[in-house]
């Protein structure tokens, strides 16, 4: 069964059970919710009753504290009396590794209680080993010993529980099993869901967190079609973690939570930033903002039933090369210079190519476009050599030109030469497009709902066997920067991770230089094309063992120019050494004013001095030949 959702080609929400946590419904009919974690040492009640606050202000519906004690557990209910004395009833979830009994303390305070099911019961030795079948189930035996105190408690005590899988401490056992995979993530809550079945228990709530968009959208795709085959529909938390920060972290965030409210799943949201928490919250307010209660959309298009790709694995849809686009290029930007009276050298920089007039040369930076649209514009200066423009309606005839033809005059192309053709969400599209072999199509949509209609052209094409690249373009105005970042991350990172769209083209009337910015830190959150480092940061809570954002600032600052590199800086040891299983760097701290520095997942140096940390990082990535000069 391939199918994950409702709907591949129309928003329509996943039906799951009511889940009750304080005040609080999650799943249903219910609005998506918002959650957020503090970020203080739990032991400071004061300070974690004031962010608490700031958050819940903020619009934050659900509070999660950490609890990596039992004396931490215990203070939760210092913290909870505190803010019922201040007036805010706001329901706590107490987030649990490693220790059982803290969850079991926890559970008779708060409303919910997060375990993570890879640490729960185990400890890490990032060995593997060989189960059979008999040593597998007293292993599940084990689990369930470990597992049911916690579940009478809380049935005794109307607590909720989140068994919230992370990518990056996935147990031995998982791993030698299923590898460090979706599926792995899958099973990982599944044999801990299975548990809480048997026992009648089922106020849960499930999540699947990856700092990797493309793990973290198959997981819980995949995780949803496990439970639909055992008759299961609990409610969906939805989060990238370690999204990291400012701009990068919400596009990251956007296209993993985005991809799968578009399909309808998703029942609570976190965004993972490594900023003050409330600022959280205004993001995940932006991004539930088409999602209301009975936002379902209908078309009167059948139901498709049939799909020709996998939305549980990665693969980018066949097509055939045309100049740099399709087959297996990176996806192409398009910059949009259409609406300028006339074109300067100094247009350029906004999208990468800057021109220095004393020696005459273009530099070309790594965000530079591929291809520039200006319309019915004419360029009088020699353009870089790296540019292709596309125009409209002259009879320009230049290298390097190349045409984009309105729908209504498709019977004009010949087929023989390049060309581009602008076309909606139209029937008679294949048709038409069958005999072009030279023809880019440039895929145009209106619909408030266009990533799912989009998607319906690229399942069709795929059917026909129609292999022309096909190039994203969306419209969004004069949209002001925060909300077209977010949009349109939604919009076209669901489409990237199904391996669709050979290109991005944004129309837009302003901050040029940000939407071309955008549009390649899209293509790096879906990981479909690298442009610059990407920092796997953690949102920092009370386990953090020193100042992430500062760090983590210090870390781009001196590292900002490595291209394609991939570094973790991590607060604690908990999810660091895991989560970097996708970085080639690492950075956790591992105790007070001391960091550990890792290669992949191999800790290469341990307890540096934090003030020493960082130039040790570069001394480690300049010893391992990674290291360019900026």
């Amino acid at each position: 069964m391939k199918f994950y959702c409702r709907s591949l080609i129309n928003y329509k929400r996943w039906s799951t059970r009511v889940v009750r946590v304080g005040d609080i419904e999650i799943g249903g009919d219910n609005p998506i919710r918002i959650q957020s974690m503090t970020t203080t040492d739990t032991m400071d009640t004061n300070a974690t009753i004031n962010q608490s606050i700031r958050m819940i202000e903020a619009g934050c519906e659900i509070v999660r504290i950490t609890a990596p004690s039992n004396r931490d557990a215990e203070n939760l209910k210092n913290i909870k009396e505190g803010l019922l004395k201040k007036g805010y009833k706001t329901p706590i979830v107490a987030d649990i590794h490693f220790t059982p009994s803290a969850a079991e303390i926890a559970a008779k305070i708060v409303e919910k209680v997060r375990i993570n099911p890879g640490n729960y019961v185990d400890r890490k030795k990032f060995k593997t080993y060989d189960y059979s079948e008999d040593s597998y189930k007293k292993e599940i035996d084990r689990i369930r010993e470990k597992f049911l105190p916690l579940i009478k408690i809380c049935k005794e005590y109307k607590t909720a529980i989140r068994i919230g899988t992370n990518h990056g401490s996935l147990s031995d056992r998982i791993m030698s099993h299923y590898g460090d995979t979706p599926h792995g993530m899958v099973e990982s809550a599944m044999e801990f869901l299975r548990i809480a079945n048997e026992a009648n228990f089922h106020d849960i709530v499930l999540s699947m967190k990856a700092s990797n968009t493309h793990v973290m959208v198959q997981a819980y795709r995949l995780l949803v079609k496990s439970m639909v085959e055992e008759n299961m529909n609990y409610p969906l938390h939805l989060g990238v973690t370690e999204a990291g920060e400012a701009e990068d972290g919400r596009i990251k965030s956007a296209v993993g939570i985005g991809s799968l409210l578009e399909d309808g799943l998703g029942d609570t949201i976190r965004v993972s930033l490594t900023e003050e928490p409330e600022f959280e919250i205004p993001v995940c307010k932006m991004i539930l903002e088409k999602y209301s209660i009975n936002s379902d959309s209908r078309s009167d298009d059948p139901e498709i039933k049939t799909i020709d790709y996998d939305p549980f694995f990665y693969k980018k849809r066949l097509t055939n090369k045309i100049l740099n686009i399709g087959a297996e290029e990176v996806p192409i930007v398009i910059g949009d210079l259409s609406k300028f009276n006339e074109i300067k050298y100094s247009d350029l920089g906004q999208f990468g190519y800057l021109y220095s007039e004393k020696s005459d040369k273009w530099h070309i930076s790594d965000l530079a476009v591929d291809f520039l649209f200006i319309g019915q514009n004419t360029i009088n200066f020699e353009i870089p050599g790296t540019l292709k423009i596309i125009y409209k309606n002259s009879s320009l005839k230049k290298e390097n030109y190349y045409k984009l033809y309105s729908y209504n005059e498709v019977s004009q192309i010949n087929p023989k030469i390049v060309s581009f053709l602008e076309c909606g969400l139209k029937d008679d599209f294949y048709d038409k497009i069958i005999d072009l072999p030279n023809c880019i199509v440039v895929l145009s949509s209106s619909s408030e709902q266009n990533l799912a209609q989009q998607r319906k052209v690229f399942i069709n094409c795929m059917k026909l066997k129609i292999e022309n690249p096909i190039i994203i373009r969306r419209n969004y105005g004069s949209m002001g920067n925060d909300k077209f970042l977010l949009k349109s991350a939604t919009d076209i990172g669901g489409l990237q991770i199904d391996g669709f769209g050979d290109g991005i083209w944004f129309e837009r009337l302003n901050n040029l230089n940000f939407t071309n910015e955008t549009a390649f830190g899209i293509l790096q959150a879906s990981r479909t094309r690298i442009s610059k480092t990407e920092y796997i940061s953690c949102p920092s809570c009370g386990r953090t063992l020193f100042d992430l954002q500062e760090t983590t600032a210090k870390i781009r600052s001196k590292t900002s120019h490595l291209k394609g590199l991939k570094i973790g800086i991590m607060g604690c040891i908990v999810n660091g050494p895991g989560e970097m299983a996708d970085a080639d760097y690492g950075y956790v701290g591992t105790g007070t004013g001391k960091i550990s520095l890792y290669k992949g997942q191999e800790v290469v140096k341990k307890h540096i001095d934090s003030d020493k940390a960082v130039n040790a990082l570069i001394k480690l990535i300049k010893d391992n030949s990674d290291w360019v000069e900026p």
